[in-house]
């Protein structure tokens, strides 16, 4: 009877075990499908993190370099549709040195869309976070914090107002 009981919990705490372990190559943005808990160092040196975005706004997570062309070219399509895209908050984030960042923000004037909001991932948390591949990288978030979708590379503006809307 007792070798029973401790093969039973012997088992039980291998399958406990393996479980805690499965899936190792599953991004965590795929097992914690909510916003990830952010900190970045915006231009004006405050930090802003998860708990400052605004409750109930659908979200926009843009990882970004201020050197890519790619970055650039996807800005400059967003600037383009900006009017609809002012309902929803948008975190532009960067991993370059401090100064490249307060240059892209003065330069495209990033401070005249309130909605947005931009700061350097000082602890390199969310790429891992992502597994990001290729930039720019954008994750939809809806009003409730839960993960629309994911873009990789440059993606029209429309294809990320529909992913939106379908979610509304």
């Amino acid at each position: 009877m007792r070798n029973r009981l401790f093969l039973l919990i012997l088992a039980f705490t291998v399958k406990l075990a393996s479980a805690q372990t499965s899936a190792p190559d599953s991004p965590a943005y795929k097992r914690f499908p909510t916003i990830p808990p952010f900190t970045i160092l915006q231009t004006d040196s405050t930090n802003f993190t998860k708990e400052n975005l605004k409750h109930h706004q659908p979200t926009l997570i843009m990882y970004f370099s201020p050197d890519c062309d790619h970055c650039k070219h996807q800005w400059a399509e967003m600037e383009k549709k900006m009017k609809e895209l002012k309902k929803y908050q948008i975190v532009m984030v960067t991993y370059q040195p401090f100064d490249e960042m307060v240059e892209f923000y003065k330069e495209h004037k990033i401070a005249e869309y309130p909605n947005i909001k931009m700061g350097r991932d000082t602890k390199f948390f969310l790429p891992p976070f992502f597994k990001i591949k290729s930039l720019p990288f954008q994750a939809l978030y809806d009003k409730k914090g839960e993960l629309i979708t994911t873009f990789d590379g440059n993606v029209e503006v429309n294809k990320v107002l529909q992913a939106f809307n379908a979610k509304d």
